[in-house]
């Protein structure tokens, strides 16, 4: 029976693993986001998308929680952040992610992106980013 070990060191250079990435897709949150007078203190869905690149050592070398990175941290502090609080800009709240995230140990790249998917019929939806790429 071929075994993890037995495996080990059978995948080429070529093919090993040049990125560790850590995502977050669409979450979807109720925000009280945006300037216009429609907009103040009417929460509108905001999706959030979040790509971390992280060193190798802190990639999950074996099946263990302990050995990964939390995503859960990144879900959980960005629906912490926006409730409760209004923001007039996408580009306030996904700065304030970016460098929540940022400051995480292990992180070596990093994309922010929020959207309002629900501001023009026309179109899935208007956001902004923010990307060490």
């Amino acid at each position: 029976m071929t075994t993890p070990d037995t495996l080990y060191g059978l995948v080429p250079a070529a093919l090993a693993p040049k990125r560790r990435r850590i995502f977050l897709n669409d979450l979807d949150l109720p925000v009280d986001i945006g300037f216009h007078d429609s907009e103040v203190g009417n929460p509108q869905r905001l999706l959030i998308c979040v790509d971390v690149d992280v060193e190798e050592a802190w990639f999950a070398a074996d099946d263990s929680a302990a050995a990964a990175w939390n995503y859960d941290f990144v879900r959980t502090e960005i629906t912490r952040l926006t409730q409760g609080r209004r923001f007039n800009l996408q580009e306030t709240l996904a700065r304030e992610i970016y460098t929540m995230i940022a400051a995480r140990a292990g992180v070596t790249g990093l994309r922010v992106s929020t959207r309002k998917p629900d501001i023009y019929a026309d179109c899935a939806g208007v956001g902004v980013e923010l990307s060490s790429y």
